[in-house]
């Protein structure tokens, strides 16, 4: 039995979750701008800027969540172990390289066939109209943003391997303060569009500074050099690629949503604000936790520990969901109150709240299953598996494709994101499965009751928020005509809520045994005389 403190994968997350908190915080107040200035269906700037930031960040979710926490991590943790930090170093360093390289080749490459490949991405734009032509330009600005972010993945996962947080939760909240500054000037929609790539290209360049500021400091010495593809890159490549489609199945869902939702004006856009209220549990949640678990869990397997394997998983199970089910049931219960509340003034309308709120209902009943499959997919990982969930997110990626297109011909625009709901949980169903039928992992009886008794508190909390959306025309009467700091009747009662629900939840999950006092205390803090676990870096 490990001695190795179970708080430890709690403490590790909750540093990465609480950086990550301010950057979202710092993005929704980004999102609450940019959807003012470019609206979504009225103008073709909105569109086209979600565009822009679709395609890059699809790889750089890829690279920066996906195949570097399943292949690099591990490679470089183990070589760090067993040969010293100057192998490790040589080893990122030649990783670094390679990547840098075959990123800027795909960037070049994007941009010289970015005329050709926008009518792949977004066919519903047509060829040479405005929202096509404007597209075009903004995606070729902010394509260098993906070199940036693939050196970005690289060294986080030189710090993540040493036990160090801090930075590469911290390094998003540089793109959402360059946005924002970016945007403070312009005032038209199309301007504004212009402004914000422009931002993310800067931005992109600091965070990568940034990081390898913070990799120097932390004692490793990874420099510049020449591609070489050595025994051990080739296979970290071999590694790394089945890994990155199986971690960012539910991305690439996204995408594939995107290509559908072209054919409606104003849809990508609509998308892209319901993805941001379900990317606060995923990014809080879900890639906190995995980046956390997978050298923990990588450790307890290498010593061959199965208790402590067991207990680990679990308790990453259960602390995710305890934070994921409330989110999920506020997403089910007040879609409309939140994006009408929050979204709806300037160019996004009374129309565009409305489609967004139909999508974003059915990404909350998905948002447990997004979250999931990144804590599902370290436990392959950590085995040296990532053909497994390759597959899995081959069939998942089918079935959004498929079901999609049908839902979108049956029932409209909204069919999309059920579609990409309803895979994700295929995509963690073939998970659960495989590892339960390989005698790799099944929650335990404990786990079990922890869950539904999460469960039981999030149903009251989601019962609570109808009620308070049914109770919206009484709650917003007493300030009526009242404005602060830019903020109305709709934004302070929504606000409100909001807060109320997060006051109120703790409450329900002591009351309801989903995680007691005193579990709370031990993952707060570390026990006396252990330090083995990831710790907080104060960098």
């Amino acid at each position: 039995m490990s001695d190795k403190p179970k708080g430890g994968l709690i403490r590790s997350s909750m540093v990465f979750s609480g950086l990550t908190l301010v950057s979202r915080v710092m993005g929704l107040a980004r999102d609450l701008f940019i959807t003012a200035r470019l609206g979504a269906s009225a103008t073709p700037a909105a569109d086209a800027f979600n565009t822009a930031q679709s395609f890059p960040n699809l790889f750089r979710r890829i690279f920066a969540e996906g195949a570097f926490t399943a292949a690099f991590v591990p490679a470089y943790s183990k070589v760090l172990a067993k040969e010293g930090q100057d192998a490790a170093d040589n080893l990122a360093t030649d990783a670094l390289a390679t990547l840098a390289a075959a990123t800027l080749v795909l960037t070049v490459v994007a941009q010289l066939a970015m005329p050709w490949l926008m009518l792949a991405i977004n066919p519903g734009f047509g060829y040479a109209t405005e929202k096509y032509k404007l597209a075009v330009v903004l995606t070729q600005i902010s394509m260098p943003y993906l070199p940036c972010m693939a050196i970005v993945a690289l060294l986080s996962g030189v710090l993540n391997a040493k036990g160090r947080f801090a930075l590469s939760a911290a390094a998003p909240t540089i793109l959402n303060a360059g946005i924002l500054i970016a945007v403070i000037v312009p005032r038209d929609a199309v301007g504004s569009a212009y402004a914000a790539t422009w931002g993310i290209f800067g931005a992109g360049i600091a965070q990568a500074a940034l990081l390898w500021w913070g990799v120097r400091k932390a004692g490793a010495k990874i420099r510049p050099t020449v591609p070489r593809l050595t025994p051990e890159i080739k296979a970290l490549i071999a590694t790394a690629i089945p890994g990155a489609i199986a971690a960012s199945v539910t991305q690439i869902n996204i995408f594939v949503s995107g290509i559908i939702a072209s054919q409606v004006n104003g849809a990508r856009t609509w998308l892209s604000v319901a993805d941001r209220f379900y990317q606060l549990p995923l990014g809080l949640v879900g890639v906190a936790i995995g980046v956390a678990l997978l050298p923990a869990l990588s450790r307890a397997i290498g010593l061959d520990d199965k208790e402590d394997a067991q207990k680990t998983t679990d308790q990453a199970i259960v602390f995710a969901m305890a934070l994921t089910l409330p989110a999920a049931a506020a997403l089910l219960a007040i879609p409309h109150y939140l994006i009408d509340g929050l979204f709806q003034r300037g160019e996004f309308t009374a129309y565009d709240a409305t489609e967004t709120a139909k999508a974003l209902f059915h990404y909350g009943w998905g948002t447990p299953a997004f979250v999931l499959a990144r804590v599902l997919s370290p436990v392959f990982f950590a085995r040296s598996d990532t053909k497994a969930p390759m597959r899995f997110a081959i069939v998942s990626m089918t079935i959004n494709i498929v079901l999609g297109v049908a839902l979108f011909q049956v029932i409209g625009f909204e069919g999309i994101a059920a579609a990409t709901a309803f895979a994700s949980w295929v995509n963690v169903g073939q998970m659960a499965w495989t590892l339960h039928r390989r005698g790799d992992y099944s929650p335990s009886k404990a786990a079990w009751g922890k869950l539904v008794r999460v469960l039981i508190a999030s149903l009251l909390l989601g019962l609570l928020l109808f009620g308070a959306q049914w109770l919206r025309p009484m709650l917003e009467a007493p300030l009526a005509g009242f404005r602060f700091a830019g903020l109305g009747p709709k934004e302070i009662t929504i606000l409100a809520v909001c807060l109320v629900g997060a006051a109120l939840y703790p409450a329900l999950l002591f009351l309801s045994g989903g995680v007691t006092v005193a579990e709370a205390k031990a993952a707060l803090r570390r026990r006396a005389g252990t330090s083995d676990a990831p710790t907080p870096d104060t960098l």
